[in-house]
This record gives C-alpha cells, sequence and structure tokens, in this order.
C-alpha cells in the first residue's frame, strides 16, 4: 500500500513511503528538495557542485536551482562512491558524457567495468591487511619483511631501517610547518 501525503499548500510536494515527491510539472529542483528527494546532504551537494560533479542555475536572488535530472547524477555519484571510487575518477567518468548528460545504465556498465582492475586491487590490498592485521604490532620499524601493512614488500628496509624513518618524516613536516622570518 503506497501512503502518501502532501504537504505545504504551495509546493505541493507530497509522500510516497517517506521519500518526498516532486511533482512532474517541475522541471528544476532547490537544494532542499533534491537533498531530500536524493538522501544526500545539502552540504554534499554543495561540496559535489564545487567539484564540478554536479550544476545548477542561480536564481534573481541567488538560490540553486537543479534540473530533475541531476537526481539521477547524484546516486550515480552516491553508487560509486559507497564501492570505493574517488570523486576525481567520478568527475572524470562524467566529464566523458556527452554534453554532461545523466548517466543511463548502459554507462553505468561501461564505466563500472572500466574501474573493475581499481577495485580488485583494492580488494587485494584490503584481504591482504585481514590477513595480516595480527602481524602488525605497531612498532614503526617498518623494515620488517613481513610488515604488509606500513611497509610492503620492505620497500623503506632499502634506505632506511627503525623508527628513524618515522623522526624523519616528523622533521620534515615539521620544516615544512616552521613560519618563516
Amino acid at each position: 500500500m503506497r501512503a502518501v501525503s502532501t504537504e505545504g499548500a504551495a509546493g505541493g510536494v507530497g509522500r510516497l513511503r517517506g521519500v518526498p515527491q516532486i511533482p512532474e510539472k517541475i522541471n528544476e529542483l532547490t537544494v532542499g528538495q533534491l537533498a531530500a528527494r536524493s538522501g544526500a546532504a545539502v552540504s554534499a551537494l554543495h561540496f559535489y557542485e564545487s567539484k564540478g560533479l554536479i550544476s545548477s542555475r542561480r536564481t534573481t536572488g541567488n538560490q540553486r536551482r537543479f534540473s530533475r535530472d541531476t537526481l539521477r547524477r547524484v546516486a550515480f555519484i552516491r553508487a560509486a562512491q559507497r564501492v570505493g571510487i574517488p570523486l576525481a575518477t567520478i568527475r572524470e567518468a562524467l566529464a566523458e558524457l556527452p554534453e554532461e548528460r545523466t548517466p543511463t545504465r548502459e554507462d553505468w556498465a561501461r564505466l563500472s567495468e572500466a574501474w573493475r582492475s581499481e577495485l580488485e586491487e583494492r580488494i587485494n590490498q584490503l584481504n591482504r591487511l585481514r590477513d595480516h592485521l595480527t602481524d602488525c604490532i605497531g612498532c614503526g620499524c617498518l623494515s620488517l619483511d613481513t610488515c604488509v601493512l606500513s611497509n610492503p614488500d620492505d620497500v623503506f628496509g632499502e634506505r632506511i631501517t627503525g623508527s628513524r624513518l618515522m623522526a624523519e618524516q616528523g622533521a620534515a613536516a615539521r620544516r615544512r610547518c616552521r613560519p618563516r622570518a
């Protein structure tokens, strides 16, 4: 059974199973409507816009208005984020679409296939982390042949040994943060 209620006389926004429904005659959404409908926080939408993932037009009162198809774009972004795709990679993928159109199911299939090897590598890293987590005692030596967490393949052991590496990194950071005279 579908529970529908109407909120506000002016907006005419109904709810279907708790999700705000935007009438079909409304072609543009406010940031609040987009947030309510997409499940993304308003701050996330502003962030997506600042990163060039979505776009809006501004009214004469400087309010954002998003086209309805931005809902699908936000869903695409959030789905890609859930599987661990960085926002920069998502932005590149969206930029490849003709005229920055809304991604389709076919677009998602093509792009997700391209991301498969990156995800497989992440899965392998996480499996290695899981399998060796109990071996790590967090000593900071960074030169153990078996330390797959902070020193995979003992790459630091070829340059430097012991906890001096951590002290060296800390000293470099302090040099960068010193105010200049």
